[in-house]
């Protein structure tokens, strides 16, 4: 990937101080290990975005589902899995 962007940020001279530090201990260049996070952070975002539309979509499947009669409510739910943890307990 072609590198022609710059850029320039402000931050406090102690934590520029202790990230160059830390990069010249790893022996690697700044602006490497700069690169690395903004890769990281930009994938995490994606993720992230994708988590989100997945949970929304399966939220909203259950929704559907229950204005279509087709759904089960929490309540019903929970009876059905109380009834359960109560007959494997007892066939222990």
């Amino acid at each position: 990937m072609s590198k022609e962007a710059v850029f320039t940020m402000k931050l406090e001279p102690e934590l520029r101080a202790e990230f160059m530090a830390e990069a010249n201990s790893a022996h690697r260049p700044a602006s490497q290990v700069l690169r690395e996070l903004m890769r990281e952070f930009v994938q995490k975002q994606r993720e992230s975005r994708k988590y989100d539309e997945f949970l929304l979509s399966k939220v909203e499947a259950g929704r559907m589902s229950m204005r279509s009669d087709i759904g089960r409510s929490n309540e019903e739910v929970e009876a059905e899995f109380c009834a359960r943890r109560t007959n494997a307990a007892g066939t222990v």
